[in-house]
């Protein structure tokens, strides 16, 4: 039976090297992965805004801020499993980079066929995702946070925009959670601030909630931030 590209895993690849970023994408693209590319640690960012990711490979030595620095922020907020991509081969390099939290360490250079079983058995042992999760249910609306589509309960689907899209999943992937206005403005990044964001959370409400002065779902608690509570 053939794959459908819902199936295929996707990585992330990480790297200022060029040449390599591009060599390992037709490598995993070839071996039946959706892979995108990023060149540092603010381009990574940006791309897992836009899309869900089974796994990612980050080179450390970037310029801006390296691999590491880049692990240990996604860590805070993502558990997605990542293999180190590193010129270093020394014992200690080994031990930050998997204290920090990464799942595998390859050092450079490395057989492609190495990586490709690293990958493997990575991908293997991560949990499955609960689909149960994919989808919030708002009341008179349901996000689905792999389409990121919200629809209404006639089918009906209403538009909103990449923030909003973004503040619903980053919300949802933990639903109760209280997030301060300063943390989903880092999340988000892309010029968002403290005020803006209190700016798209009025929006969003307006789109979700019956009574956006009431809002049932997406809530305020005072002075501490904002949480998504679906039924």
């Amino acid at each position: 039976m053939a794959v459908t590209e819902q199936e295929l895993k996707h990585i992330l690849v990480v790297d200022d090297d060029t040449r390599l970023r591009n060599l390992l994408q037709r490598f995993l693209r070839e071996n039946s992965f959706l892979v995108s590319t990023a060149k540092d640690a603010e381009e990574a960012r940006f791309m897992m805004k836009q899309y869900k990711f089974n796994l990612l490979i980050v080179d450390i030595m970037m310029p801006k801020e390296n691999g590491l620095e880049f692990l240990h922020k996604l860590r805070q907020e993502n558990a997605v499993p990542v293999v180190m991509l590193t010129a270093m081969g020394n014992v200690e390099d080994r031990i930050v980079g998997l204290e920090t939290g990464a799942d595998d360490y390859v050092a450079k250079p490395f057989e492609p066929k190495e990586l490709l079983l690293r990958i493997a058995s990575i991908l293997k042992r991560a949990p499955e995702e609960k689909k149960d999760n994919a989808c919030l249910d708002l009341g008179q609306y349901e996000f689905n946070m792999q389409t990121k589509e919200l629809v209404s309960k006639k089918g009906e689907v209403l538009h909103i925009t990449p923030v909003e899209q973004s503040l619903l999943c980053v919300l949802g992937a933990k639903s109760g959670q209280v997030f301060s206005r300063e943390k989903l403005s880092e999340i988000l990044g892309a010029g968002q601030s403290p005020r803006s964001i209190d700016v798209q959370i009025t929006r969003l409400r307006k789109k979700i909630e019956r009574d956006s002065k009431n809002p049932r779902y997406l809530q305020t608690l005072r002075g501490k931030g904002y949480m998504l509570l679906p039924d």
